[in-house]
């Protein structure tokens, strides 16, 4: 059988082929091209993924187009920051067939954590208000994998950011969604609340037809952004990005966007909030994703090391380290801290670590500037 049908050249000998032209998965399983074992063994990889929890399950062949020329001017431009991880290994983040030997496909599962913020006076994104979901998701991908080796052979390399994807351009090659104009994917009837994993398999999987971009005419992601990091549609410069300014930007914050970031401790859903589609956002069952209880400002603020880490074991804030949780709280402080919270802000700012101690001054200027209004 070639490796390529041209069906439009067999439909002179199969009239019925017009019919279903809009269809391409049913042509392809009509002539052969998919094994009807491959189609029961992609369902039963999709019940056992489904029993984990897992709400979305979609197949991208390999290899893939990932918008190569795209990502490369985007980093040689500099908007990725000071993410330097995002240098290396693009050989095999543009081509995840050089992940694993005799890769032909790739699972791209999605998991809703979606829940509404908890009532407090600052805000932390969404994703980070429970415990931290790679570790959990990665020993649920483990779990499949070996489902999949005992039930249908082959070899499966899981991934929950522990590899050199490009997890959003992957997801919509799967059908799973789309990538919205924040860049951010968006699922039909779902919206944008889900983390994202992949397992590339040498399995000879059916793919899944990618969905088609339904944002049309909107731009409320656009217009909402607080620092104007999605600076056209589908561009997004990381480095001006909240996100990314108070989860893996390492110095100090700028000083043009601190008053931007507002209430934001940690991370920024600004852009997610705002979709229209999010209107059948469901809040997800898992309950290590719950909020955690936490004090006022204020108190973490007085936190030490070991505070900290007893506090954050488990959480995504963790990974920030005491000082850049420090640098974020006076950030915020700054913003919409009072009187009460100057004490606080003054025993840091009298500390020894310099970067903290110039935030902490920046946040007594704006609440004393507030103060004498």
């Amino acid at each position: 059988m070639p490796e390529k049908w041209n069906f439009w050249a067999l439909a002179p000998a199969c009239p019925w082929l017009d019919q279903y032209a809009l269809d391409s998965r049913f042509i392809i399983r009509i002539l052969g091209l998919v094994s009807e074992e491959n189609i029961a063994i992609k369902q039963r990889i999709k019940t056992a993924a489904h029993s984990l929890g897992f709400h979305a399950f979609g197949v991208a062949k390999v290899p893939l187009e990932l918008r190569g020329d795209y990502y490369r001017k985007w980093i040689a431009a500099g908007q990725h920051g000071t993410m330097s991880w995002m240098e290396r290994n693009n050989d095999r983040r543009l081509h995840p067939e050089q992940l694993l030997p005799e890769a032909r496909s790739v699972i791209v599962l999605g998991m809703n954590y979606y829940q509404p913020d908890p009532v407090r006076p600052y805000r932390i994104a969404k994703y980070a208000l429970g415990d931290d979901y790679h570790n959990m998701m990665l020993r649920y991908l483990k779990k499949l994998c070996r489902t999949m080796r005992d039930d249908c052979g082959g070899v499966q390399r899981p991934y929950v950011d522990t590899g050199p994807l490009l997890e959003k351009p992957i997801a919509a090659a799967a059908g799973i969604g789309w990538q919205g104009k924040s860049t951010i994917l968006v699922e039909p009837k779902r919206g944008t609340w889900s983390f994202l994993a992949n397992i590339v398999t040498t399995l000879d999987l059916p793919a899944d037809e990618p969905v088609k971009d339904r944002c049309g005419s909107c731009t409320r992601c656009i217009d909402v952004c607080p620092t104007r990091a999605i600076t056209a549609p589908y561009q997004l410069d990381a480095s001006k990005c909240i996100s990314y300014l108070t989860i893996e930007h390492d110095g100090p914050i700028p000083l043009q966007y601190r008053t931007a970031i507002g209430d934001r401790l940690y991370g920024c859903d600004e852009c997610l909030d705002v979709c229209p589609w999010n209107k059948w956002a469901t809040p997800t069952l898992e309950a290590k994703f719950s909020p955690r209880e936490l004090p006022p400002l204020r108190e973490l603020l007085a936190w030490d090391e070991a505070t900290f880490s007893e506090r954050m074991i488990g959480s995504p804030m963790r990974r920030l380290k005491l000082p850049r949780f420090r640098r974020n709280i006076c950030v915020v402080l700054g913003n919409i801290g009072m009187a009460v919270d100057l004490p606080a802000l003054q025993i840091v700012g009298s500390g020894s670590d310099e970067m903290v101690a110039e935030h902490a001054h920046w946040a007594i200027a704006q609440i004393n500037k507030r103060l004498s209004v």
